[in-house]
């Protein structure tokens, strides 16, 4: 395509070809720099009309706010509606792990009314109309409280636990041999070496010597010594001033001051001090009173335990009976 550009007095002219591709370019140009014209030019005119309240401009402007503030609201309600259904699930689950919660420290020995204040409430969020933004945000606080109660409540809960835990791993209901049979109970007998009326104040656990002798419970070992009766003996503080004793083993696994916890081996069997032959003797003494460990080891109800705790062969109890009544 070619143009000529001439001036007035067709004194002087000019000649422009354009190429197919550039007259695309030109025309693409120009479409481009109209419709930037038209959309700044309505722009203006739609601003300047809405600031200045033209009718047919006005009424425009009320219809696309109108219409957007529609949107909005239908998008914001459908919103509150599916907020609304998942607070209603997570109130319903609450209520069950307020229930679980309470179970829970009723096994743990505790009243959840005298940790959780107030009293937990809840259920499935159900309304027949449309809950507000406001009423949400006070079902979403009650929540915030019922989980900081539960929280509470499961905390105290685990912590009672734990200590009951704690307390039943200190108590002496391990049997502290396994591979052995019951000889001398606690109790009155005759003292083999006097020919006396005296009381025993444990049990005789008959084994072979370097049988492992495993500690009761757990607690701190006070004492790791040489007896003149009870011969190589071990004591385990277990709190609340209670204490085991281990006598006449043959060596020490453990020394004074170290930890131990239920079932470590903590020596070996043997025949020291005032013994008549290979045997533990083993004492539970509370507030430096000895007490009856079957009592301690029955409550345990350690099959091993039942297994020991069973009379053993007539040749061992004969031997039993010629034991100290110390238990030596």
């Amino acid at each position: 395509m070619h143009f000529i550009i001439t001036d007035a007095s067709l004194a002087r002219s000019r000649a422009i070809h354009l190429s197919g591709t550039r007259l695309a370019l030109a025309v693409l140009s120009l479409s481009l720099a109209l419709m930037l014209l038209a959309a700044a030019m309505y722009h203006w005119v739609f601003l300047k009309g809405a600031r200045e309240g033209w009718p047919v401009v006005g009424t425009l402007v009320k219809l696309v706010v109108r219409d957007e503030f529609e949107q909005r609201d239908r998008f914001l309600r459908e919103n509150l509606d599916a907020m609304a259904r998942k607070l209603g699930e997570m109130q319903a689950k609450l209520v069950q792990l307020e229930a679980l919660g309470e179970r829970v420290s009723g096994l743990a020995g505790l009243n959840p009314a005298d940790i959780a204040s107030p009293p937990g409430q809840g259920g499935p969020l159900v309304s027949g109309r449309a809950l507000t933004v406001e009423e949400l945000q006070a079902t979403l606080a009650d929540l915030d409280q019922l989980t900081a109660d539960n929280t509470d409540l499961m905390t105290v809960v685990e912590s009672r636990l734990i200590d009951q835990r704690i307390a039943k791993m200190m108590l002496p209901t391990q049997a502290p041999v396994l591979a052995g049979h019951l000889g001398s109970p606690f109790g009155w007998r005759i003292d083999p070496f006097t020919g006396r009326n005296a009381l025993h104040t444990g049990l005789d656990f008959q084994a072979e010597p370097g049988t492992p002798v495993l500690a009761a419970a757990g607690g701190v070992v006070v004492a790791q010594e040489v007896h003149p009766a009870y011969g190589n003996m071990v004591e385990v503080d277990h709190g609340n001033e209670l204490i085991t004793r281990y006598a006449h083993v043959s060596r020490f696994l453990v020394k004074k001051g170290d930890l131990v916890k239920r079932g470590q081996k903590i020596a070996e069997v043997g025949t020291t001090g005032r013994s008549t032959g290979p045997h533990l003797h083993f004492e539970v003494m509370v507030q430096g009173v000895p007490q009856d460990p079957a009592k301690f080891l029955a409550a345990g109800r350690d099959p091993d335990s039942q297994r020991v705790a069973r009379a053993g062969s007539p040749r061992l109890r004969a031997r039993t009976a010629l034991d100290p009544p110390t238990g030596r």
